[in-house]
């Protein structure tokens, strides 16, 4: 299976697949290829068709219609997984799997001989490729299974959004410091379809100037809870001076310590929690913690994530416990937060 990179390349040299499956949900990546594949067609000639709303029969009744205004089209369909078999067993459901057998069947003979000219882009972004999705991504990957160019479009790693960040930069042609950066793409867990679009702003507003960490916290949203997950992530590292410029950031912020100490501890306690119960995901953090109660949005299941793939329990149960004496800290008679913030990161780190 091609990477994103490689099927773009391949576009390029030798133009789009009659059919093709994009399958995982990184937006990114989606959102390339999209504007790749459309900026070779005119306007008139892109068509968009979902799933959700039309059988998978009229999409390919649509691509075997001849245009008046256009010889080659691109047709893109998006929410692919509405065209599995329902799983249920009522006779609406029967009657539904009849159906997606059906255009299983049409799809199969469509592509035996596809219409010349015309390329059919499935979409099917619902589902991850770990956890409990993976069972489920398991069944759309089978029922498109004679589609012979499928994209996978998996999250990207921290490392490999903080790369990909960095060339969107450069691109946009301005410049940002280094901890700017890292306070970007940890504050936006790693998400580069929301950090592109963040650095289009930035491009804007950087005005020949670099920017910085001050700059990322007053304009990007969620950036000052990201502060304090940035300190998360350099203690996982056991990075000390990267600990300690965070916590001076904190404080030239106004952050009040207690409450960044907090949010410390609820992120190792849910981190705990989540390597106790045996989560290997962010989908399956995100599902664990709803079911029992506890709200927990995309973003944050992300964090969760990779705070439980830095650190070991011994390490977790350690954490908790400095966490615990920072905060008898806090709370004696007149303390100065900042000494004791930086006693638990020396602490912990050392």
């Amino acid at each position: 299976m091609p990477a994103p990179g490689q099927f773009l390349a391949r576009v390029k040299r030798s133009g789009p697949p009659a059919v093709a499956l994009l399958l995982g949900p990184e937006a990114y990546e989606r959102r390339r290829i999209k504007e790749a594949l459309a900026a070779l067609y005119p306007t008139e000639a892109v068509a968009r068709h979902d799933l959700a709303e039309v059988s998978l029969a009229e999409v390919l009744d649509d691509a075997r219609a001849l245009s008046l205004f256009a010889s080659e089209r691109l047709i893109w369909v998006v929410n692919g997984e509405a065209a599995l078999p329902r799983t249920r067993g009522s006779a609406a459901d029967a009657e539904g799997d009849g159906e997606s057998a059906g255009d299983a069947t049409a799809l199969n003979h469509y592509l035996k001989d596809p219409t010349p000219g015309v390329a059919v882009v499935f979409e099917a972004s619902r589902f991850d490729f770990e956890g409990d999705d993976k069972r489920k991504l398991d069944r759309v990957r089978k029922f498109y299974a004679a589609i012979p160019e499928v994209v996978e479009l998996r999250r990207f790693s921290p490392a490999d959004a903080q790369r990909e960040a960095a060339a969107l930069v450069e691109r946009a042609g301005f410049r940002i410091d280094a901890e700017a950066l890292d306070l970007l793409v940890d504050s936006l867990a790693a998400d580069v379809a929301r950090i592109a679009v963040e650095i289009e702003k930035l491009a804007l507003y950087a005005g020949g100037r670099a920017i910085g960490v001050d700059d990322i916290s007053a304009l990007v949203a969620d950036a000052r809870a990201g502060n304090v997950f940035a300190l998360v992530n350099a203690l996982a590292r056991r990075d000390r001076a990267r600990a300690l410029d965070i916590l001076d950031a904190l404080v030239r912020e106004g952050e009040y310590l207690p409450l960044a100490l907090a949010f410390l501890s609820t992120q190792f306690r849910t981190a705990l929690a989540a390597r106790e119960a045996g989560l290997r995901s962010s989908q399956q953090i995100q599902s664990h913690f709803t079911r029992m109660g506890v709200p927990m949005w995309g973003s944050r299941a992300d964090q969760v994530y990779q705070t439980v793939s830095k650190f070991a329990k011994p390490q977790l149960e350690r954490a908790l416990r400095v966490i615990y004496k920072a905060d008898q800290g806090l709370r004696a008679a007149r303390p100065d937060d900042r000494i004791v913030m930086e006693q638990f990161i020396l602490e912990l780190v050392g």
